[in-house]
């Protein structure tokens, strides 16, 4: 799969000067009692370096989580804080994540950590960079029983020194049912070689690359949107307000992968009308 945008213009930047970009969204399909208290264990918790708060998931297998960068980043350290660490009770009878990978849009790497409280440095042997990643955990410790949900407190990423995520982002991490679903990178053109993105940020931003497979170089426009009731509304620049349609093609307050969502009007000749839920 070609890359974004994002992730090629790291070529052309810096490392300090990337070093301040926060995660602009984290998506994920399923988590515990997502339905009844969906930001109880929500993903967004991984982010906000408290541990008052955790992100677990239920079943053998929890659904990878992807976390977006604003612009293109390098991330060289990532501190794990493994577990439910709300409280001791909690961080024993639940299973903890032992190994997770760490994915970029062309490279891997493996995070380990030991079965105790707190945070835990690991060193990337190699940077990763890329304004996208997606985290699995691949192996756990047991919790009480076979059916102890995975959790994991805090994940915070490092870049030449800098945290870019940790407490100073917790007021934005907060769980919103009708935003949920739009929030994350969308997809256009052909399935398994996309050429279009359409990223939309907790920030109330949006951000539109394109990357033509055959000729042209690529562009990028970045924007404002608003969101009021069901009706999404983009602002781009020297065009106007452009309207979009969102099919979720899933439950309330999570995108599945066969949700798609709609540009209207003119623009669309440009951008392409439909957008997917994946690559």
């Amino acid at each position: 799969m070609r890359s974004p945008l994002l992730a090629l213009l790291l070529a052309a930047s810096s490392a300090s000067a990337a070093s301040t970009v926060p995660p602009g969204y984290v998506e994920t399909s399923d988590w515990l009692e997502r339905k009844a208290q969906p930001e109880r264990y929500g993903p967004l918790n991984l982010l906000d370096g408290r541990d008052t708060t955790a992100w677990c998931s239920s079943g053998e297998s929890p659904a990878p989580i992807t976390i977006g960068f604003k612009d293109a980043v390098t991330v060289d350290e990532v501190r794990v804080y493994t577990g439910d660490g709300t409280d001791r009770a909690a961080f024993k009878a639940r299973a903890r994540a032992k190994k997770l990978t760490l994915t970029s849009v062309d490279a891997a790497r493996s995070l380990k950590v030991e079965d105790k409280r707190g945070l835990q440095t690991v060193t990337l042997s190699q940077p990763l960079s890329g304004a996208r990643f997606i985290l699995e955990v691949v192996d756990r410790f047991p919790g009480a029983d076979d059916a102890a949900p995975v959790c994991i407190t805090d994940l915070v990423f490092y870049s030449g020194g800098k945290a870019l995520n940790g407490t100073w982002l917790a007021p934005r991490l907060k769980y919103d049912a009708r935003l949920a679903p739009l929030l994350g990178t969308w997809f256009g053109g052909l399935e398994g070689a996309p050429e279009s993105f359409l990223s939309f940020y907790m920030d109330g931003t949006f951000r539109y690359t394109r990357e033509p497979l055959e000729g042209g170089g690529p562009t990028s426009v970045t924007g404002t949107y608003t969101l009021s009731g069901s009706r999404l509304s983009l602002d781009v620049p020297k065009r106007g307000k452009v309207a979009a349609r969102l099919q979720k093609g899933g439950d309330e307050g999570v995108r599945m992968p066969e949700a798609t969502l709609e540009v209207e009007g003119p623009v669309a000749e440009e951008w392409g009308r439909e957008f997917r839920g994946k690559p």
